[in-house]
């Protein structure tokens, strides 16, 4: 890997840390990452102006997966603004970016598109699970299953398969849009256009989701009334993680 390549990833990081720490000390609520999820999308919209002429191209299946990922993304923003409402940041976090790991292996195991682990996998993924582990006791003498008994470990979990939900999506998706015939989209711009209509697509299920419960609509008021800009901070750190990620 480059020099370049590791400075943008390390920015990458730490605008994704960045983006959660907001999320968590304003308002984690379904409501709060609605309205941030929204301006994101709005910043990074006019992408697709520049390849409307083949959007038309992109085949149903390409389409089923954008709802699908735009649900599991969703979902995963639920279950976030429920773990840092319910826990500490330093628990919730790595949990919920951590064990995606664990799940994504799993679910392209069943989906039958698993390959030969290497060591380095195999170990990364063992460090991975005990750091996860460990993490809600204060000492190793203390380990019990009760531990984990919280809420905050609950949701954390949620937003796991979440993540591995949309991330498995999202590979799928992608290989199908590197196989259109033509060729109209190269692998850079296929996923800014994917990562635009997934942005749309979440949103949508993110309004459904607010639209079906009383206590988010009070929390959307709250937001639009006090939370703009640690919104709008919020989700121009999410497209910007993701973009530096490209």
């Amino acid at each position: 890997m480059s020099v370049t390549a590791t400075i943008l990833l390390l920015i990458s990081a730490f605008t994704h840390a960045g983006w959660n720490f907001i999320s968590k000390k304003e308002h984690p609520t379904q409501a709060f990452y609605l309205v941030a999820n929204t301006i994101g999308v709005i910043c990074v919209l006019p992408i697709l102006c520049f390849y409307w002429n083949v959007i038309p191209l992109i085949p149903r299946s390409v389409w089923i997966i954008v709802v699908m990922s735009g649900f599991f993304l969703a979902a995963y923003l639920q279950a976030l603004a429920g773990a840092y409402r319910t826990g500490d940041i330093s628990i919730a976090y790595p949990m919920a970016r951590a064990l995606p790991v664990i799940f994504v292996f799993f679910f392209t195991l069943i989906l039958g598109k698993g390959q030969m682990l290497g060591i380095w996998f195999v170990l990364g993924a063992i460090l991975i699970v005990g750091g996860c582990i460990i993490l809600p006791i204060q000492a190793f003498g203390d380990f019990n299953v009760s531990n984990y008994k919280s809420l905050c470990c609950f949701f954390a979990v949620l937003a796991a398969v979440g993540t591995a939900g949309y991330t498995v999506a999202d590979d799928i998706a992608l290989r199908y849009l590197r196989e259109i015939p033509g060729r109209p989209f190269n692998p850079v711009e296929g996923t800014l256009v994917y990562m635009v209509l997934e942005g749309i697509s979440c949103s949508l299920w993110q309004s459904v989701f607010v639209m079906f419960s009383s206590r988010e609509q009070q929390r959307m008021t709250d937001v639009l009334q006090s939370y703009k800009r640690p919104a709008a901070m919020t989700g121009i750190g999410i497209y910007l993680s993701y973009g530096l990620v490209l």
